[in-house]
Formats: C-alpha cells, sequence, structure tokens
C-alpha cells in the first residue's frame, strides 16, 4: 500500500494523470491530462457521457488506459490493481452489502474476510462515530436512510486510510438538507485527515461549496480547470457557460 497502516491519518497525496487515452468498444476516444495537488478538493463536472466517471473509474484501477500513466505521490500505478493504489472510491449507489450490519460493511475496508484484530474493531468503531452512526454499528442498510447509507460507506473508506478520495456523484439521490450534512462532513473530514478529494457532481453549488479546484469535461477531454471561484463566477469558458444554461452563479 501507499501508506503505513499504523492508525494514523494518512498523509495527502499529490495525483497525476500523463495523456492518459482510452476508448470503449466502438465508442469514442477519450484523453485526460491533469495534475491535483496533495490535499485539493477537486470538483469534476461536465455533460453526461463526457467522462466523469470514466476519469475516476482509470485512476481508481477499474478501468485500464490504453496509454499513458497514473501518478499517486509520485508513483506510477497504471499497472498496478484498485486494493494497491492509495486509492478509496464512493460510488452513487454506495455498494453496501444488504445482508451486513453498518459495523460489517464498515469493517470491509480494514479486512474483506472481516477477520479483525482489537485495532481493526477499533478503527471502526471511531469512523463509525465519526460519521455520525453511533448506536446504529448494529443495523442492515435497509434499516438506515439514505443520507445514514451515504455515512456508513464514507465510515468504511475512513478506515481504509488511502491519501486519495473520489466520490461519483455520492450526494445525487439526497435532499438538499441530506445533501447539506454530508457536504459538511466531507469538508470536516478533510480537515481533519488531509486526503486529496476528487468529486463528480452536476451541481455547481455544491462545487462552490466544497471545492477549490475545478476540472471540467466535455466530449471525453478536460476543456478547462481553474480554481471553483473563477471558473464558476469570473469567467467561465463558452463550454462551461453553456452547460450552466448560458448564465454564472
Amino acid at each position: 500500500m501507499l501508506h503505513p497502516d499504523n492508525g494514523s491519518p494518512p498523509k495527502s497525496a499529490g495525483l497525476a494523470l500523463e495523456k492518459i487515452s482510452f476508448a470503449y468498444p466502438n465508442g469514442p476516444q477519450l484523453a485526460f491530462d491533469l495534475k491535483v495537488e496533495a490535499g485539493d478538493i477537486v470538483s469534476v463536472m461536465g455533460p453526461s457521457g463526457s467522462g466523469k466517471s470514466t476519469l475516476l473509474n482509470l485512476v481508481a484501477g477499474f478501468e485500464q488506459p490504453l496509454s499513458g500513466k497514473i501518478l499517486v505521490d509520485g508513483k506510477d500505478v497504471t499497472g498496478l490493481p484498485p486494493h494497491q493504489r492509495g486509492v478509496s472510491m464512493i460510488f452513487q449507489e454506495n455498494n453496501l452489502f444488504p445482508h451486513l450490519t453498518v459495523e460489517q460493511n464498515v469493517g470491509l475496508g480494514r479486512s474483506p474476510s472481516l477477520k479483525l484484530s482489537p485495532k481493526d474493531r477499533k478503527a471502526v468503531a471511531s469512523a463509525i462515530e465519526r460519521t455520525g452512526l453511533r448506536g446504529k454499528a448494529d443495523r442492515l442498510p435497509s434499516a438506515l436512510s439514505g443520507g445514514e447509507r451515504q455515512r456508513a460507506a464514507l465510515a468504511r473508506v475512513l478506515v481504509q486510510q488511502n491519501p486519495i478520495l473520489m466520490l461519483d456523484e455520492p450526494l445525487a439521490s439526497l435532499g438538499p438538507a441530506l445533501k447539506d450534512e454530508m457536504l459538511d462532513l466531507i469538508k470536516e473530514l478533510h480537515q481533519s485527515q488531509g486526503m486529496t478529494i476528487l468529486m463528480v457532481t452536476h451541481d455547481p453549488q455544491d462545487a462552490l461549496r466544497l471545492a477549490r479546484t475545478l476540472v471540467f469535461l466535455e466530449k471525453g477531454h478536460i476543456v478547462a480547470t481553474g480554481t471553483t471561484q473563477e471558473l464558476l463566477r469570473e469567467g467561465a469558458p463558452s463550454a462551461l457557460t453553456d452547460y450552466l444554461g448560458g448564465r454564472g452563479v
């Protein structure tokens, strides 16, 4: 792994995609060049089908590029399996196992076999506490609200202690109040853990609230990168203006 498993918060790690090319069968060619500073929070935006989820899947190792390199903390991880990249990922569907309790689902982040040491159990309990799920460790996902299920998914990645966290539209199915709670929680955890975060979102208000940097994709290419404030409020390129409906935020 790219971090010591010693119970301390993970150090931040920078991320780079260098001349990455990718294509699905019978699909268009995608190309990404991107550098993310360690500890940054990056919002990834773009129309549906622009390549946002593909970009995250390439970094996570769920897809393999045709060419180019992916670097985490300066190390080439392009050929490594997902569990060796130092990257955690949360999907919109949260991917909890319905037959396992919250505690067990979170425990999978430490051991796929759920053979947990006392140290592991302490880390699981701490993550459940920190994500606001005290008293719900024994509940099944079906007994949780949508926001609580996303909290459990976040607790699971916390115990992995990876330096990079990626979120693929994790708030899309939540109402305004729950979305605000989750944004606050992600910001709080970033402040305490210091991980580098990439979050796919369609909501410019989410980007403004959470992210320092914005990356905008169109047709499988990164067409704009800059600070969120600059791109959304001070001088959006035409592609982003069109995406926002011809108006700023």
